[in-house]
């Protein structure tokens, strides 16, 4: 399911976008303000930020910024009052990818968030392709020519995760909140195991490698 962060301190909008969202299917996380968003990021897996400007001890700008210099490609809609000119061209230079002006119309928000979602090619395809290798979510497989396995669902969905964001560095904590859920009485090492296991099947493969980012956490690389 695609994970949207809400970051909004006007509590209607943030209910009113909530809704809307849940309701067309996201999963929805919310903040107050720019601080909140990014404590939200160093645990949660997010796959597109709506983004107000003008919020208490940090606004959109100040948090768009911080993501801009980790070089966080996640796709930022940027939802504002501000509609002049100069206000967009600051917010397009500090990494958001698009805008909208507030009153917000629910509509055109979830056009856009498509939009997005398809330009950023993590919208809810069902198979993914790297070189020769195709990877099917709905039988958990992967094939190289005649090559064909069929993972274990944990490993398939870690594989998947990471294949679609190639490059993107994920946290264990992440990566144990997107597949084995918050509830899991599972440590963040069950990460570790599932990576290595990985390793070994595909260490044939010349298409992707598996990546340990030192006291971060892992990154698919397609080679």
């Amino acid at each position: 399911m695609i994970k949207i962060l809400v970051v909004e301190d006007d509590k209607h909008v943030r209910k009113l976008m909530n809704a809307v969202l849940k309701r067309e299917g996201y999963d929805v996380v919310t903040a107050e303000n720019g601080r909140e968003a990014l404590e939200v990021l160093e645990v949660q897996h997010i796959d597109l930020i709506i983004l107000d400007i003008m919020m208490p001890e940090m606004d959109g700008y100040e948090f768009a910024e911080e993501l801009k210099e980790a070089d966080n490609r996640i796709p930022i809609l940027m939802a504002t009052a501000k509609q002049l000119p100069e206000d967009k061209k600051k917010g397009f230079r500090l990494g958001t990818d698009d805008y909208m002006t507030k009153p917000v119309d629910t509509e055109e928000m979830l056009l856009r968030i498509q939009a997005l979602l398809r330009r950023s090619q993590i919208a809810s395809a069902r198979k993914l392709v790297i070189g020769r290798v195709h990877l099917d979510y709905d039988s958990l497989t992967v094939t190289r020519d005649e090559d064909k396995q069929t993972l274990p669902q944990k490993e398939f969905y870690l594989l998947y995760k990471l294949l679609s964001y190639p490059e993107r560095i994920f946290t264990r904590i992440q990566l144990m909140d997107e597949i084995w859920g918050m509830d899991s009485e599972s440590t963040d090492t069950t990460v570790n195991v599932h990576i290595n296991r990985l390793r070994k099947r595909f260490e044939a493969y010349p298409e992707f490698e598996l990546v340990s980012v030192r006291g971060l956490g892992y990154k698919a690389v397609r080679t």
